[in-house]
């Protein structure tokens, strides 16, 4: 995912972050995983969901799973993404930064709505239509004349925030100068060493709890008007809180250089206190709040205490994952060999490509009377090493695409 800068500039000094490629790859098998639970579990929206009959474990399982990785995992990615921000624009400047930035985030989002995403519902029209289906031609016309191409960005909605918070970071730098910003290259390297080492006090339990509260409120404020489950133009706002709170976080993380200096201690923690506490806290919302057979989108949104108490748990699980997983996989995971290179070099190209894969896989194994555990268990196993297969042999290997991912 964009944008490593010692991946893409040789020149640099700083040691690569393997830690943090190898969260990232990991976020994006989750991603593809994510997809096959929404196919065989019918809870949120995808191209293809698969009709099942489940059981209250079933629901449970799947429920737990989207729950607890919807909340952190996109997140986790902004922070990452706003990690490398500063010193993309110091070594650039705000016209290449935001150049390379279209390049690299903007044409794979207007790939995907274009193409990929209208040959996708072309292909299932076959599956869910009893009358033929118009001629691919028209259907690409009236797609793009009709606008409907603005909200097909399927999951590269991440690309286009992505793009429009970089913008946001260029447009505040351009009116308030970082003072820290170097003007020679011989500066930008002092400068470099000053971010490694890092300077000013590091974030204690206190600030991560205000960080939480706001996060939670602001995704509660939102959701009284944009509740779980609804969209403009495929942006999903009510999650919006904590991304753009990340993303900031990761700026500020690389000026600090927090990934590298906060306590082991400090984030297993928070991991560990989100895992258990942060358990306990969802059963009791959904089996106190909500019960069996009971309302489940009173936690989407509105002015009650089952949403209000689900932003609460949901920020406060996804600052204790984000804290634990970069502490644990600085010290535990901090290597980069053949197969962790071969999966970071190859995860933005799978993000990118993963739907139309997935859904072959997941109609493939249509005809299957398994259960739907089964099935979404078949149907990653498959998916996830096909999709990075796919991606080294053909993909990244075609020279149009070859530049953006």
């Amino acid at each position: 995912m964009p944008e490593d800068e010692t991946k893409t500039n040789p020149k640099l000094k700083p040691a690569r972050l393997y830690f943090v490629d190898n969260i990232r790859w990991l976020m994006i098998v989750f991603v593809v995983a994510l997809h096959a639970v929404v196919t065989y579990s019918n809870m949120g929206n995808w191209y293809y969901k698969e009709p099942a009959d489940l059981g209250l474990l079933s629901t449970l399982i799947f429920g737990i799973f989207l729950s607890f990785t919807q909340a952190y995992f996109m997140g986790l990615l902004f922070l990452i993404a706003g990690y490398f921000v500063p010193s993309s624009f110091d070594r650039k400047g705000p016209r290449r930064f935001l150049r390379d930035r279209t390049v690299r985030l903007g044409v794979p989002t207007l790939i995907y709505m274009l193409f990929i995403n209208t040959a996708i519902n072309y292909y299932i029209l076959a599956f869910r239509w009893t009358m033929p289906r118009p001629p691919a031609g028209r259907y690409l016309l009236d797609y793009v004349l009709s606008l409907q191409f603005l909200g097909g960005s399927g999951p590269m909605w991440f690309a286009l925030a992505l793009l429009i918070f970089s913008a946001a970071y260029a447009g505040a730098r351009l009116l308030l100068p970082d003072p820290k910003e170097p003007e020679k290259p011989e500066q930008a390297e002092r400068a470099e060493q000053a971010e490694r080492d890092g300077d000013g006090e590091l974030p204690g339990h206190r600030d991560v709890v205000k960080l939480g509260l706001v996060i939670a409120a602001a995704a509660f404020t939102i959701r009284l008007v944009q509740p779980i489950g609804t969209d403009i133009l495929n942006m999903q706002l009510s999650y919006f809180s904590s991304y753009v709170a990340l993303f900031a976080v990761g700026i500020v993380a690389r000026r600090k250089n927090w990934l590298l200096r906060i306590p082991y201690p400090f984030g297993m923690i928070w991991l560990k206190a989100a895992l258990v506490g942060g358990t306990i806290f969802w059963l009791g919302i959904f089996f106190v709040g909500i019960g069996p057979g009971g309302d489940i989108s009173t936690i989407a949104g509105g002015l009650n205490w089952q949403s209000a108490a689900y932003a609460l748990w949901e920020s406060f699980f996804c600052l204790g994952v984000c804290l634990g997983l970069v502490v644990l996989f600085r010290e535990r995971f901090n290597s980069g060999g053949s197969f962790a290179r071969f999966m970071a070099d190859n995860d933005f190209s799978v993000y990118v490509f993963h739907p139309p894969i997935l859904i072959l896989v997941t109609l493939a194994l249509r005809g299957f009377a398994w259960h739907p555990l089964v099935k979404f268990g078949a149907a990653a196993a498959i998916a996830v090493p096909l999709c990075f297969i796919a991606s080294s042999l053909l993909l990244r290997r075609i020279p149009l695409l070859k530049r953006v991912l």
